[in-house]
């Protein structure tokens, strides 16, 4: 499908491929997740008994079953990305880390703020990846910040704006860790 890295998005801006998660959906969201944390986040906190032993698909699908309200996927014929939206909370926001940067991050995060008027987030303070793109979207840093539980790393709070620039509907070729 073209419309996929051209945007893929309707007259309203929001993406045709973005749909409520379901249960056959719980092993591709827990398996993205997975690759995510390894990738990203195994070097910064490198602990292998939580990212070879604690973390897994299995786990995670138990830990998303009762989620289900709260995630929502890209899927186009493929689930490629997902989001979980807790009120105006993002929860979280993976894609698989092969296909970033094709905008299926942008298009699950602005169906987030269009649809469920999301308005803040927790980034890990070394994700600078991440947190440039949340300000493509309109994001920006508070100042505060909080410990990650358990670590010596902090956890940013980034809250976007009510009405943002032309800068955050940018969204076209956007990372997401």
């Amino acid at each position: 499908m073209g419309s996929i890295r051209n945007g893929g998005t309707d007259a309203d801006g929001i993406s045709p491929f973005v749909r409520k998660a379901n249960m056959d959906d719980l092993s591709r969201i827990a398996e993205i997740q997975v690759f995510n944390y390894r990738l990203y986040f195994y070097p910064i906190f490198k602990s292998d008994e939580y990212y070879f032993d604690e973390l897994g698909v299995p786990s995670l699908m138990r830990e998303y079953e009762s989620a289900l309200d709260s995630l929502y996927v890209y899927d186009d014929g493929a689930v490629k990305g997902f989001i979980k939206i807790e009120g105006t909370y993002i929860a979280r926001l993976f894609v698989e880390p092969v296909l970033q940067n094709a905008s299926i991050g942008s298009q699950l995060l602005e169906y987030a703020i269009r649809e469920h008027g999301a308005d803040h987030l927790w980034a890990l303070e070394k994700n600078t990846r991440a947190i440039r793109f949340y300000e493509r979207h309109g994001f920006a840093a508070t100042g505060e910040k909080k410990p990650e539980e358990g670590t010596d790393e902090y956890l940013v709070l980034l809250k976007r704006s009510s009405s943002p620039g032309k800068q955050a509907l940018q969204s076209a070729n956007a990372y997401v860790p």
